[in-house]
């Protein structure tokens, strides 16, 4: 297949363009070029352009041939979506839109989340936009003539993004660095949340899976892990690949509720309530009848292992979030003396 990929040196398009290359398929791949992290494969082929600008975008395919199937991995919003019909309703025989699993309405008791359940974030501003993106395009596609797919990853982590609860996204090595300086390591209430976390390279190959896939027409289908631990379990395993015994890690956690992490740093608002501060659990029956075969591989304490090698092997890659690193800092010393407080 002809596979146009709009991003590519994400933590999902990167893996998107490996798997579609080692299976076989004719990659072209759309970036402004100036990635540090992901490396382009000699097969592919690329264009330079802003993918995050629909006309940009359209100037740059101006006289492309058809393509099989775009995948769209940087479409953030319905006015951009509406504008992608147009430029590619012409252009290929599918569309698949990457969306996100953050947009599904939270549960206050044990559910495993369908692809039928209401997409209500009321405290995210990217999740809600992301949802209005998933009703433009089913509307305008259709109106359009141009088959979709939609797909929703959750919680996704790759080589390069260690993930966690909050403060670690602008510079994923902070959470180690953390840790091995033996600093407090915040978990997020009392760490006993259930979180699921899929490694980029079981999502993409699920993406590719359903690419000219007749059946994954119209559909929508989030693409996770069937793995759910605790926050407690998800830093441990950190910790651990870190190389801090257990008497170290238990020493260096400390458990601080959301709404004091919310007030410490208000641009997370929406990332918290919205979002990490629920369960996430999810059933995957539908990924798993659109690509028979197709299950996530990677246990989180393989995958973080290999996350952590991948910033040990470049020394420039581990930069450290000075903010953050304050910001959690500042917590630990009111949470600390709190305890001293209530155990005096």
């Amino acid at each position: 297949m002809r596979i146009l990929i709009v991003g590519g040196t994400g933590v999902i398009s990167s893996e998107v363009v490996e798997t579609a290359v080692t299976a076989g398929h004719d990659v072209t791949m759309v970036t402004r070029g100036r990635s540090t992290i992901a490396s382009t494969p000699t097969q592919v082929t690329s264009i330079t352009a802003d993918a995050t600008s629909p006309a940009a975008l359209r100037t740059a395919l101006a006289g492309a041939d058809r393509y099989d199937a775009v995948v769209q991995c940087v479409a953030f919003d319905p006015l951009h979506v509406s504008q992608d019909v147009d430029t590619f309703a012409a252009l290929t025989d599918q569309y698949v839109l990457v969306s996100t699993s953050a947009a599904y309405a939270t549960w206050e008791r044990h559910h495993h989340l369908t692809e039928d359940d209401p997409q209500e974030n009321l405290f995210w501003e990217y999740a809600a936009l992301k949802a209005e993106a998933e009703v433009v395009l089913r509307d305008h596609a259709t109106q359009a003539g141009l088959p979709f797919t939609i797909v929703r990853p959750a919680h996704t982590y790759g080589p390069s993004k260690i993930p966690a609860y909050t403060g670690n996204s602008r510079h994923p090595w902070t959470i180690v660095d953390r840790m091995r300086s033996g600093a407090d390591v915040v978990v997020p209430g009392d760490g006993t949340s259930l979180w699921t976390l899929t490694h980029a390279r079981d999502v993409a190959t699920a993406i590719v899976g359903l690419l000219g896939n007749p059946a994954a027409a119209g559909r929508a289908v989030h693409i996770t892990s069937d793995e759910a631990l605790t926050w407690n379990a998800l830093y441990a395993h950190i910790a651990a690949t870190a190389g801090l015994s257990p008497e170290q890690w238990h020493a260096q956690r400390l458990c601080v509720p959301s709404d004091a992490l919310v007030a410490a740093a208000p641009t997370q608002r929406g990332s918290i309530y919205g979002d990490k501060m629920h369960p996430a659990l999810y059933d995957n029956s539908v990924i798993k009848e659109l690509v028979p075969g197709w299950q996530a591989r990677i246990p989180f304490a393989d995958g973080i292992r290999e996350c952590v090698e991948w910033f040990e092997a470049d020394p420039s890659r581990q930069r450290v979030d000075s903010d953050a690193n304050a910001m959690f800092d500042s917590l630990a010393m009111i949470y600390r003396r709190a305890l001293a407080e209530a155990g005096a």
